[in-house]
């Protein structure tokens, strides 16, 4: 089978990486991939918003199946485009996309079929949004309605930082269009975690849990990024707790999505938060693998994956079975200094193949590409995502940062606390 990769970040090296290895597997292409995923896959140089030069390309190629990775081009209609063409996708179309692409979209549906959430209202209007604030107890948060790359949300402490979110995003537009609408909820208590089914129109398959890092600093301090670092399985995610959470949240939403004739077709990426009685209630939904979410869960995924996205695809899942390594998995984010805010590009990273000597540690490449003399260049924040299993989070954990240690790059940093708080 010959098989399309859409995007060019860990999440994709992660996906290359497992589908390379699948018998089912003939070629497999990138568009436009990064310097790691060139190992794996021949990279094409598209760009992930071009949609017509990627469903061309498609078609001179004879691809049987786009696997897309990032949101943006999901919610911009890729998958309606290849479906015309006549060709298999991996991904929701747009209309079903508005999971992500509209956080009001998603609230409201939340709210006409009875999935828990926080309460909310929508604004489009900075004065009745900062009224609205003044109703509810802080800290409260203060959402764009649209895709702002991970950067939309703020959890404001104060009436002057609510203030300032909702003047930044409706008076001064500092998310363009993704803010001219504001959803502002309830901040709920508890602990989140990331939950993950693929879903065939219909169906819905789990796959393993995962907990990730959004602040850029230790302690959760900072501002928040695209993550930091993940680990899984999620210990909070017991048995019951993820039949309640497919029971209460992800059935009820593929029922309400093909009730609104809006079916989804991929993975349904749920963030959720766990109260303190212990109820599973949804933050967000996303439509494609998280990131670094992705990389700890294919490095445990025991089935052949290239058949499980087939029978997504195909609307035959409801009698499809995932298995999974016993180990676990973490995933440590290396990014450029001053990341998430501006950063410097070009920086040189040594010391890759001594990271990955140990043959429990992957090192995914997000934003890398290859120098002119073959030397691995940092091309963007969040730049590697130095992965390892163990037979525990701890003995992962240890992996993964004894593999850090080994990577010769200055200009690059870390989280050094993923996974503390489970170990102790």
């Amino acid at each position: 089978m010959k098989i399309l990769v859409v995007g060019s970040g860990g999440r994709e090296h992660s996906l290359c990486w497992t589908l390379a290895a699948s018998p089912l597997c003939e070629k497999l292409y990138c568009a436009p991939g990064n310097a790691g995923i060139a190992q794996e896959a021949e990279c094409v140089p598209i760009a992930v918003d071009d949609i017509p030069a990627l469903v061309d390309f498609a078609k001179r190629e004879n691809i049987e199946l786009v696997v897309v990775g990032p949101e943006a081009p999901l919610v911009a209609g890729l998958v309606d485009r290849l479906d015309e063409a006549g060709i298999r996708a991996f991904g929701p179309t747009a209309a079903a996309a508005a999971l992500e692409g509209s956080k009001g979209f998603t609230k409201d549906l939340c709210a006409k079929y009875g999935i828990p959430t926080a309460d909310y209202q929508r604004f489009t209007e900075a004065a009745a949004a900062k009224a609205f604030v003044r109703e509810r107890s802080l800290p409260i948060v203060i959402k764009a309605d649209g895709l702002a790359a991970g950067k939309g949300v703020v959890i404001a402490t104060s009436l002057e930082e609510a203030d300032r979110a909702i003047e930044g995003a409706l008076e001064e537009q500092a998310f363009g269009a993704a803010g001219a609408e504001l959803v502002i909820e309830d901040f709920m208590e508890g602990e989140e975690v990331s939950f993950f089914a693929l879903v065939d129109g219909t169906s819905a398959v789990p796959l393993a849990s995962a907990q990730d890092y959004k602040r850029v600093f230790d302690d959760d301090q900072g501002p928040n990024t695209g993550g930091m670092g993940a680990y899984s399985p999620a210990p909070l995610m017991t048995d019951a707790l993820a039949a309640r959470v497919m029971a209460e949240i992800i059935e009820p939403t593929v029922a309400a999505m093909e009730a609104e004739s809006r079916p989804f077709k991929g993975v349904l990426y749920a963030g959720l938060m766990i109260t303190p009685e212990g109820d599973p209630k949804l933050v967000e939904y996303n439509v494609r693998f998280g990131d670094p979410e992705c990389q700890v869960l294919l490095m445990r995924l025991m089935s052949d994956l290239v058949t499980a996205l087939v029978a997504t695809c195909d609307g035959v899942l409801g009698s499809f079975d995932l298995r999974w390594y016993p180990e676990a998995a973490l995933c440590i984010v290396m990014a450029t200094e001053g990341y998430p805010g501006s950063y410097a590009k070009g920086s040189v990273i040594g010391g890759l193949e001594a990271a990955e000597s140990d043959a429990d540690v992957t090192v995914f490449h997000a934003g890398t590409k290859q120098g002119a003399d073959g030397a691995c260049l940092a091309n963007g924040g969040r730049v590697l995502g130095v992965t390892a299993l163990g037979e525990s989070i701890g003995a992962a954990r240890d992996r993964a940062y004894a593999a850090v240690d080994r990577i010769d790059w200055p200009e690059g940093f870390c989280r050094r606390d993923i996974g503390a708080r489970v170990v102790e």
